[in-house]
């Protein structure tokens, strides 16, 4: 049974944007349009360039604001500001998924490349206040963006993780690389699975895998 995989597991983490809400809710089209105007404010680029800095960025460096800091040296403060102010509107509470986080067993975290700010909103707006011993965002990790091993180092020695006692969620694969090589249970949520020995398991409904864990 797959709950005997994760019967060690005492440290829970788990990424913010499209794992603990569904991608339908579409809010990183609007975080997109933020970050592309940032972009043409700060560097003076039209939108084409603007959108393929961003992308350009994000497949370099992991975020866009890693890009912008290493080769331009944006200030991160107003730009997490300025791009986390969206709309929550499509966001919907989940008591179902709630009491499946609820009812694990230890110490849970979130750990997101967004702001820890935007972390809170966007748990307020899912209903899962209350429920995460500690939220860590890029800042937390100075502002070193997941994949980079420096972010996990920074959050889990904050956090005091034991990675061979922790399990990581994300619908990155990418971000699954670092956890897995240090000893943590590593599980994709997306639509379509990565096939790599580094994501050991995948699942398109977070709420039904972490049912199967608590059960």
């Amino acid at each position: 049974m797959i709950a005997q995989q994760f019967s060690h597991i005492r440290s829970w983490v788990f990424d913010l944007d499209n794992t603990l809400y569904p991608p339908s809710a579409r809010l990183f089209d609007q975080i997109e349009v933020r970050m592309s105007a940032w972009v043409m404010q700060a560097l003076g680029v039209d939108r084409a360039e603007a959108d393929r800095l961003r992308r350009h960025y994000w497949a370099r460096y992991g975020t866009t604001l890693a890009g912008l800091m290493r080769e331009h040296g944006v200030d991160p403060g107003p730009y997490l500001t300025e791009v986390h102010d969206i709309s929550l509107a499509a966001l919907q509470p989940d008591p179902g998924l709630a009491a499946c986080i609820r009812a694990l067993p230890g110490r849970r975290i979130v750990f997101t490349n967004g702001s820890a700010a935007y972390a809170e909103r966007v748990l307020a707006a899912r209903g899962l206040s209350q429920l995460f011993d500690a939220v860590y965002g890029v800042e937390q990790a100075g502002f070193h963006p997941k994949p980079e091993a420096a972010a996990y180092t920074a959050v889990f020695a904050a956090d005091r993780l034991a990675p061979e006692r922790a399990a990581m969620f994300d619908d990155d694969p990418r971000n699954l690389k670092v956890p897995h090589d240090l000893g943590m249970r590593t599980v994709q949520v997306a639509a379509s699975p990565e096939s790599a020995t580094h994501v050991q398991h995948h699942t398109d409904d977070l709420s039904a895998f972490l049912a199967k864990l608590v059960a």
